[in-house]
């Protein structure tokens, strides 16, 4: 019989959550007990599932003994791109703002209300972001995040987080739903968002919204930095070029 939880395949949910903690663990990969510990299975079935991963290529042991992403992650990747068109329109206009602002840009598919990005091309000499691609970004503290949820109505965003706290990502984070509604009508009206080291301190961004044919939000342009850049330019023009960029893509895919 099939194992079920929440409407899910338990066993391939189990899956797909090894593999997103392997993958977090970075180059030095994910231990047995770690894998165990992560999902909360004993040692014996995490080996059980490790293996079987193993098996189609899905990860790989190295010394330790460790697991790391396996070779077939790395077709998987490829064909996941191709698959995400908006990736490949964006990138020569990130690169194109990116020379423009000398900052870090980067794009974001929107995924039922959180941003996933899926591009990002480094500002000329700036400081490099160790922000790994395809992993889905809480969306109330991040700008790509807050210009997808302005897309969706105020109903449905405290649909969305009812019942739930607000993750803390820094001091300035807005843990407070009431604050967060208000935050994203300001977004409507100003065309983009701020995260003024709210995801990250130190780390400032602005982004606008990319959209289709409909008219639709489908994505986020992002421009990232570090605090004192910020300073160095007004957010109202960054803003500006943000959404610039973000309408060029828009052209570029149909809207």
């Amino acid at each position: 019989m099939t194992e079920r939880k929440a409407g899910r395949v338990q066993s391939v949910d189990r899956a797909a959550r090894a593999l997103k903690h392997v993958a977090g663990c970075g180059s030095r990969g994910a231990r047995l007990v770690d894998v165990s510990t992560a999902l909360g299975i004993s040692r014996s079935s995490a080996h059980a599932l490790l293996r079987t991963l193993e098996d189609h290529g899905l990860v790989a042991e190295t010394d330790g003994p460790r697991f790391v992403l396996g070779t077939t992650m790395i077709t998987l990747g490829d064909i996941a791109a191709a698959q995400r068109p908006l990736a490949e329109a964006g990138r020569p206009v990130l690169a194109a703002l990116s020379q423009s602002t000398g900052l870090t840009t980067r794009l974001a598919v929107a995924d039922n209300g959180f941003p996933v990005f899926v591009a990002r091309v480094d500002g000329p000499g700036s400081v490099r972001f160790q922000t790994p691609l395809g992993g889905r970004e809480t969306p109330h503290s991040s700008a790509a995040g807050k210009v997808i949820l302005a897309d969706i109505d105020e109903d449905q965003i405290r649909s969305m987080f009812a019942g739930q706290t607000l993750q803390r990502r820094t001091d300035r984070t807005i843990v407070d739903l009431d604050q967060l509604v208000k935050e994203i009508d300001g977004v409507r009206h100003t065309g983009y968002a701020v995260d003024d080291e709210e995801d990250a301190e130190g780390i400032f961004c602005i982004a606008a919204g990319v959209r289709d044919s409909t008219g639709r939000v489908v994505g986020a342009i992002s421009v990232s930095g570090i605090a004192s850049d910020r300073r160095a330019r007004p957010i109202e023009q960054l803003g500006a070029l943000v959404q610039q960029a973000a309408g060029e893509l828009s052209s570029r895919i149909g809207f």
